[in-house]
């Protein structure tokens, strides 16, 4: 290859940011575009064809990732259903890659037990406004006649909320994450998993975060789509060295409990939503848009992936 052949194919490559949580399912599905020098002193190289793109991983949690969207700062990002509805008009959600809560999700947890409707008055730790934990929350409470002005809620980050309940400074906690299936060694106690309230009473799953283009790219939506896709594709068939790369972000979890997180927001659900999944997300935004809690962003649509890179 002559050296004006290789500046040309240097010059053809597009650099994409793809912001996701620092969080063991994001970590997961993201491994085979890794392209660093990762948390372990590894070096990680793609694991897939990625064309002619080159992904830089941006790590936030998911309400700053949520604040990012507003200024369509990354060309990819992972951002909660709450806050499609403010970004509708800069971001295309693609039709993989998504977190649902089939039967679980958020959870609101304190050191003593106590009814929903109790929480008037009381003081939470939520991850953030734009959080779907906190849209699913708010029209949990709407149920027992009470809102967000009932409650005395701060913004905490998602990891600091169990620690900051057992500690005292809340009276509960609205906990995302993996601090799902580790709350309880804190011997803090279930007060509502949001996710089982929704499917036990819509039969649909909770929509929790998505993953987005930009639209300024969406002609290459397609084509990105499908990396996305294969790169989730590849994670689930080699599990054992993706999820070996996920106990990297793996708080408080060996890899028997980090292999079960992964497994409840890395399934079938991701790979696309599908009829019912579509469904719940246009369900979960029109409650909240009927509600008066999100503004009316139109019908949802969904960049589908290209048949082959």
């Amino acid at each position: 290859m002559s050296e004006n052949t290789k500046t040309a194919n240097a010059l053809d490559r597009k650099t994409l940011h793809i912001g996701h949580s620092p969080d063991p399912d994001d970590a997961f599905m993201w491994y085979p575009l890794a392209n660093f020098i990762g948390p372990d002193g590894q070096p990680y190289t793609p694991k897939i064809d990625t064309a002619n793109y080159d992904f830089i991983h941006v790590l936030e949690d998911i309400q700053s990732l949520n604040v990012r969207s507003e200024k369509g700062e990354l060309e990819i990002t992972a951002f909660s259903i709450h806050q499609y509805p403010y970004v509708a008009d800069k971001y295309i959600m693609t039709s993989c890659g998504s977190s649902m809560g089939d039967g679980y999700g958020p959870m609101v947890v304190a050191r003593d037990s106590f009814d929903i409707q109790d929480l008037k008055g009381k003081t939470l730790a939520i991850p953030g406004e734009r959080t779907s934990a906190w849209l699913a929350l708010q029209l949990l409470l709407a149920e027992h006649g009470l809102t967000k002005d009932d409650i005395k809620f701060e913004n905490v980050m998602f990891d600091e909320i169990i620690p900051a309940v057992a500690e005292g400074k809340f009276d509960a906690g609205l906990i995302i994450h993996e601090g799902q299936i580790t709350y309880q060694n804190q011997q803090l106690k279930l007060i509502v998993d949001l996710g089982k309230w929704w499917t036990d009473s819509r039969n649909l799953p909770l929509p929790l975060g998505a993953n987005a283009i930009r639209r300024d790219l969406i002609e290459e939506a397609p084509v990105i789509t499908r990396i996305l896709l294969n790169s989730i594709q590849y994670a689930l068939d080699n599990r054992q060295q993706s999820v070996d790369f996920a106990l990297n972000y793996a708080r408080d979890m060996g890899a028997d409990l980090a292999d079960e997180f992964v497994g409840m927001y890395v399934n079938d659900w991701t790979i696309d939503y599908g009829e019912r999944g579509r469904k719940a997300v246009s369900q979960f935004i029109q409650e909240g848009i009927d509600a008066g809690l999100i503004p009316d962003c139109g019908p949802v649509d969904f960049a589908e992936p290209a048949d082959q890179i």
